[in-house]
């Protein structure tokens, strides 16, 4: 959990950035973004120098080449600003942009993270503000994996202008909330395709070192498959995929595979079938031009609608027996047009529909106030929904108006996670609980509506209010206390 001082040690670098100039959010993390990279190459020739020194070998594969040294983090935070500002200029940002096109196999040198800086700019506007950004990043202690990660969520989560084009960056509780109930192993292939800064991709990994790192880090093999094999995003914003990239890299994830692809526009045959496990929150951005629409989500359903081809996309990626943990718009669950309920039946039929849990409009606020619930199903192209859970989830332990406040109290979320896993016991829960389950027949005689208010049944509360008569005499009283102190008033004034 990231301290007060820890924040506000993040909150003076964005303040000197953004009083030198810097001001559009984007632009202040991009470049920190670089920063933290150029810092992270030093920390990993160090490491490799060490491991020479120790087994007394010459350094395998360095990053820094001799006559380098000057593009080391360690080296030039030692020289003047001036001096400072021209080599990280004009030398080590073009030295990062031509990292992973050299032709070495390294694995660090061609990462997904080198591909994306190609199109990195420096904009530093002066080396008084370089050298104090340097200062101040270089006297934070990033040892601690923990530390490296809860700085860059931090500061992702000062972008004001979340919630452009759809997007909105999902809350790290729920997030937390869908992988826990998903609960993925090492065995799992975990892609998100609208991955954005990488987030549901890196409480999985956690999610995994938290509790399989025996397993992750048993052999160089298990070692490499969980860097490099387990992690799958997409995005098609360049400046996401460099964040998001980044956001895993100081996560401790050395190598996913986080790259360019309009998700919903190619069909791609070697996509298909490929995952175990997906999770998302692809944005809800109304419609897209239909004759950009990969050809073979319009097959599954005939829609603009990017919610719906993105549930069609979920279940094309997955392999059979794969589960998907999504999230999506309430109109997802009772829209009314041909493929609304296509889809839905498709769901309930010939997959597996697992459970539908209802959040409050709030979750996404301040960036906005729109509906929307998890899924959770698994792909089997064969069936198998006998009973769907629903949850009504009051609190997500925030208030639900633009502050968020805390409100650990009243979170649903334990309550949720301890009901998930133990389903047997929701077979007695009345209709009035928060949940309950639904078998498939109610569902389909429904039109397939997934919405919980459709099984949902409400208990009023009989409330006696006093008659008319006694109403306007207590009404008339006020109005003659109202009068005498008028009166008093005017007196007083006189």
């Amino acid at each position: 959990m990231i301290t007060g001082e820890l924040k506000s040690k993040i909150d003076r670098i964005w303040d000197t950035m953004w009083s030198g100039g810097i001001s559009n959010p984007l632009s202040v993390i991009e470049q920190l973004t670089y920063l933290l990279f150029i810092k992270r190459l030093d920390e990993l020739q160090t490491l490799k120098e060490n491991k020479a020194a120790r087994t007394g070998k010459p350094v395998e594969d360095p990053i820094f080449e001799k006559g380098e040294d000057a593009l080391r983090w360690s080296r030039f935070k030692e020289t003047a600003p001036e001096q400072m500002f021209e080599t990280v200029k004009d030398e080590v940002f073009p030295f990062i942009k031509s990292l992973g096109s050299n032709g070495h196999d390294d694995p660090e040198r061609a990462s997904t993270y080198t591909h994306h800086m190609k199109d990195a700019i420096f904009m530093m506007p002066t080396p008084r503000v370089l050298a104090n950004v340097v200062d101040q990043l270089d006297a934070i202690d990033m040892a601690d994996r923990d530390t490296k990660g809860d700085l860059y969520e931090y500061m992702l989560g000062k972008i004001a202008s979340a919630g452009q084009n759809g997007q909105f960056r999902t809350p790290r509780h729920i997030i937390r909330l869908m992988i826990e109930m998903t609960a993925p192993t090492p065995k799992d292939v975990i892609c998100d395709p609208a991955c954005g800064t990488a987030g549901f991709l890196i409480a999985a990994s956690e999610h995994l070192v938290d509790h399989y790192s025996d397993v992750i880090y048993k052999s160089e093999n298990s070692r490499r498959k969980f860097n490099s094999g387990t992690f799958h995003g997409y995005d098609f914003d360049s400046t996401m995929l460099r964040i998001g990239s980044m956001n895993m890299l100081l996560h401790g994830v050395e190598n996913p595979d986080i790259r360019y692809r309009d998700s919903l526009a190619q069909a791609d045959q070697l996509e298909e079938d490929k995952y175990t496990l997906v999770l998302a929150n692809p944005p809800f951005a109304g419609s897209l031009d239909y004759e950009s629409t990969a050809k073979d989500l319009l097959q599954v359903v005939k829609t603009k609608k990017t919610e719906l081809l993105f549930v069609a996309l979920f279940l094309r990626l997955l392999q059979t027996g794969g589960r998907a943990a999504v999230i999506v718009p309430n109109g997802v669950l009772f829209g009314s047009s041909k493929a609304h309920k296509a889809l839905r039946r498709m769901l309930v039929e010939e997959q597996k529909l697992d459970a539908i849990i209802s959040m409050p409009s709030g979750v996404f606020k301040p960036y906005a106030g729109v509906s929307t619930a998890i899924l959770f199903f698994t792909k089997t192209n064969s069936g198998g929904t006998d009973e769907v859970w629903f949850y009504d989830m009051q609190s997500d332990g925030f208030s639900l108006d633009d502050k968020r406040t805390p409100q650990p109290g009243k979170s649903d979320l334990p309550d949720i996670l301890d009901r998930w896993n133990n389903l047997a016991g929701e077979a007695d829960r009345e209709r009035t609980d928060q949940s309950f389950l639904v078998q498939k027949s109610e569902i389909a005689d429904n039109d397939y509506d997934l919405s919980i208010n459709r099984y949902k049944e409400v208990e009023y509360e009989a409330v006696e209010y006093d008659p008319p008569q006694v109403i306007l005499e207590r009404l008339a009283k006020l109005e003659a206390e109202i009068e005498t102190g008028r009166r008093e008033l005017e007196e007083m004034l006189r």
